[in-house]
């Protein structure tokens, strides 16, 4: 996330540019890159960093450094050479994704109609490139999730690597998501020609793409050569697939290479708009075809008989442009209609540039309004998926922007930001009609949260005729529980109704077959219970927190829904209730001691001096930069909470010791920009407080400390 040190400052970087070995591709995802390494370990853990500060230019490379502020972005490469030059060593570890692909019920490979979303957007790396999140006031974002199976990231550099924050959204909710490989125009035809001369040639640039893959954790790519193609280019482009396709399966469990409906078997830049002979040559090398957008019904329906499509329909992913451009089916908000036809013939369906809901429309505050309005036109040709999770499962249903950052109902920073990798399980968002005239609507709300940028609103009206309860779905997912499990809901209902959860089980050992869920109602735990005092003050700021305890037996949970029923007469009653936290924890688990924060250290440190002054001076500010990494295990944590401290100097105005914090880290990595500090010589402590799942305050003594003494450079 951004840097909080000033909610009212924004950084001073440019606010739009666009931005890689040698080495085996086998190598384990997230190694930590040596000369990083080494600079830890030359850093004993019992003493302090001491700097001389000095003004030389950054040596960090700008390609993975906003040049104004040191904040590490995300970026493409543009040539040939630049992939074919790219290294594991100089690769950008902020950019690693670091949520693992989360399994899911169906497994792709067994869905028959797939849903994949290209997401194109003004020439791609916006308010995304920058890895720990920026300040933004309407940002595009994207949390229909589980409606979606895969996700591809696309722009114009010929090799786009999807920036963290969309792996990392996408991997909790079990999508797979693929970068893009381009060639087009006059030089596209140029590198094809040289890359696809000969075998040595072609695997060289298949290994480094599956070795950029594999580094930054994502799944796979879609193959789009978009200029003519040689007789011997195209003779080797089947086998250039084929290559790395099976290597990407050998390095990357659940990976897909997509072919683009482009050239011909006879090089030719020909858009068939359908699978047929002169284009199956490369489907046969892949695992899927993404075909063009001009197609038509005659198109599908011969594609349904055709024999080189026979037993892998699922792999055709039939192109919908969200602009409309040129003779198409749909688009806009008439995409349904092409997916009613698609879904006729049984097809997979690619969804390109859904983010024209937000690029056409002006009012960038209406996005999360059209956006809701898009998909739920879809939803009768989408197919819900569940992704398969541990315990603990908890989420403030944060969609990774908000106007503020809250923490347990109160505002932990009051500006307006944007970072995808804070985006937690998503809930089901939808408006459906009740009986006599009654509705319920589920949806995003900004203006209030428990943790995170907003909460679940659900709206509606329960009509008199309606006796039974409401029973709004929030998630559709699939979680083995234990003998115990402690279960708490936080809300804010309106008055006249009373609100409960209802669980939706199933037993464990059945799988995915279509089985009889089983409604829990897990029994209601009094206040000075101890797993109660999880949460402290039970009724914070007009919140209702509900500790509960699920007693089960090799059971599954499926669905977790929000029971709503009107109290008093019947009579027309509307109502809203705003959900800001479901947790599930297994009680066993909640008597094991917190890790401590080991290995804290401090590298890759810039010294600038920037715009502003502190109190009582009148030259620009001190500002530290500097990358902080320690070692802690990534899957216990929601994220970490990053500050700092002064513990001597001659800024009167901080008493030392006190914590200020800078931002959320959501892996063992945080790049401190821009921190304004005292005049030299200074002495500050820089602190790592993890935030645990278990939702128990983390002790001081477990967190990661580690001093910072600076001095001026009198050699100069």
């Amino acid at each position: 996330m951004a840097q909080f040190v000033d909610g009212n400052k924004l950084p001073q970087r440019k606010r739009r540019e666009h931005g890689e070995d040698n080495d085996d591709a086998g190598v384990k995802r997230n190694k930590t890159e040596p000369s990083r390494l080494e600079s830890c370990l030359e850093q004993p853990m019992d003493s302090s960093i001491h700097e001389v500060i000095n003004y030389t230019p950054s040596l960090l490379p700008a390609k993975h450094y906003d040049a104004d502020t040191t904040e590490p972005i995300s970026c493409g490469l543009q040539t040939l050479d630049e992939l074919l030059s790219w290294k594991r060593s100089e690769a950008n570890p902020f950019n690693v994704a670091v949520v693992p692909l989360a399994p899911r019920e169906p497994p792709l490979a067994s869905c028959p109609r797939r849903t994949l979303v290209s997401h194109d957007m003004m020439g791609g790396y916006l308010d995304d490139r920058f890895v720990q999140g920026t300040s933004a006031e309407a940002p595009y974002a994207f949390y229909h999730w589980q409606s979606i199976d895969i996700f591809n990231y696309f722009t114009h550099n010929m090799v786009t690597i999807p920036p963290a924050v969309w792996t990392n959204a996408a991997h909790k909710h079990g999508v797979v998501v693929i970068g893009t490989f381009i060639t087009e125009w006059t030089d596209g035809a140029t590198a094809c020609e040289a890359f696809l001369k000969e075998e040595e040639s072609y695997r060289a640039v298949a290994d480094k793409l599956v070795q950029i893959s594999h580094y930054y954790s994502f799944d796979g790519w879609l193959i789009n050569i978009e200029n003519t193609l040689s007789e011997v280019a195209v003779k080797n482009t089947p086998l250039f697939l084929r290559y790395l396709t099976d290597q990407m399966h050998e390095r990357v469990s659940g990976s897909l290479v997509l072919w683009y409906d482009s050239v011909t078997e006879n090089g030719q830049l020909n858009w068939q708009n359908e699978l047929n002979q002169s284009n199956r040559i490369f489907f046969d090398a892949c695992d899927g075809f993404f075909t063009n957008y001009n197609w038509t019904e005659q198109n599908l329906e011969w594609m349904s008989d055709y024999s080189g499509v026979q037993g892998r329909k699922a792999d055709i992913y039939v192109g919908v442009d969200v602009f409309a451009r040129g003779k198409v089916v749909g688009g806009m908000f008439e995409t349904n209609k092409a997916l009613e036809i698609i879904r006729k013939h049984v097809f997979s369906t690619a969804i390109f540039a859904p983010g024209w809901v937000y690029e056409t429309h002006n009012d960038k505050t209406e996005f999360p309004k059209n956006q809701d309005r898009f998909w739920a036109l879809l939803s009768d040709y989408l197919y819900i998926h569940r992704p398969v999770l541990p315990l603990p499962f908890i989420s403030s249903f944060c969609q990774g922007f908000g106007k503020a950052v809250y923490w347990r109902g109160k505002h932990e920073t009051n500006m307006s930001w944007f970072n995808l990798t804070a985006q937690e399980i998503q809930p089901m968002y939808y408006h459906t009609e009740l009986e006599g005239q009654g509705w319920l609507r589920s949806r995003g709300c900004p203006e209030d949260a428990w943790n995170g940028g907003c909460s679940l609103l659900l709206e509606g009206l329960i009509p008199v005729s309606h006796t039974s309860p409401v029973c709004a779905k929030i998630f559709s997912l699939h979680v083995p529980l234990p003998s115990k499990t402690l279960v708490s809901l936080i809300c804010k209902p309106s008055a006249g109704i009373t609100v409960s959860l209802e669980l939706k089980t199933t037993d464990a050992s059945l799988g995915i077959q279509e089985v009889k869920l089983t409604n829990e109602c897990p029994e209601v735990l009094d206040g000075g219970h101890q797993f109660s005092q999880l949460f402290g003050n039970l009724d914070p700021d007009g919140w209702t927190v509900r500790c509960l305890q699920l007693e089960s037996c090799g059971c599954a949970l499926k669905d977790i829904c929000v029971s709503i029923q009107r109290n008093g007469e019947p009579q027309d009653t509307p109502f809203s209730c705003r959900v800001g936290e479901i947790m599930l924890q297994d009680v066993a688990s909640l008597q094991v001691p917190p890790e401590l924060v080991k290995g804290l250290c401090i590298y890759d440190i810039v010294w600038l001096r920037g715009a502003g002054t502190l109190p009582e001076s009148t030259s620009p500010c001190l500002h530290l930069n500097a990358t902080l990494r320690w070692d802690y295990q990534i899957n216990l944590v929601r994220y970490f909470r990053v500050y700092w401290r002064q513990l001597r100097g001659p800024d009167p105005r901080i008493p030392p010791g006190q914590l200020l914090l800078m931002g959320r880290a959501y892996s063992n990595l945080f790049r401190v920009t821009e921190l304004a500090v005292p005049e030299p010589p200074g002495l500050l402590e820089l602190v790592v407080e993890p935030v645990i799942m278990k939702g128990f305050p983390v002790p001081e003594s477990h967190w990661g400390r580690r001093s910072l003494s600076y001095t001026e450079d009198f050699t100069q």
